[in-house]
């Protein structure tokens, strides 16, 4: 699968202000394997309906989940694409750090007085 990597700084800030709640990380995990409704969702959660569509639509916003109407129901599942691309982000951040500490390795290793 090619993914288009290119995430602007808003985009980013909504897929990790979603991921900063731990309800919507579970219903992001949840979604991961399969379709489901908000209201199955819902009934996991010590929480309002109300609340649960609150957290499906902040996922939503961020293009994390993708929901659908069927019938009376709305069904929710994970966006995979959305997700990778926050991975290859994270990924670049790594590397950028591991570079960074690497360098660190080599100063301090060629510098006998530290």
């Amino acid at each position: 699968m090619v993914v288009d990597n290119e995430l602007d700084d808003a985009a980013v800030d909504r897929i990790f202000r979603a991921l900063a709640d731990a309800t919507r990380r579970d219903i992001l995990r949840r979604t991961l394997g399969g379709e489901q409704s908000v209201s199955a969702l819902a009934a996991d959660y010590d929480m309002s309906f109300a609340a649960v569509q609150k957290h499906v639509a902040v996922l939503e916003a961020a293009e994390l989940v993708i929901k659908r109407a069927e019938g009376r129901e709305r069904l929710v599942r994970a966006d995979p694409e959305t997700i990778a691309r926050a991975r290859m982000l994270l990924a670049e951040y790594e590397r950028l750090w591991r570079a960074r500490i690497d360098r660190l390795d080599d100063l301090l290793r060629d510098d006998p007085a530290l």
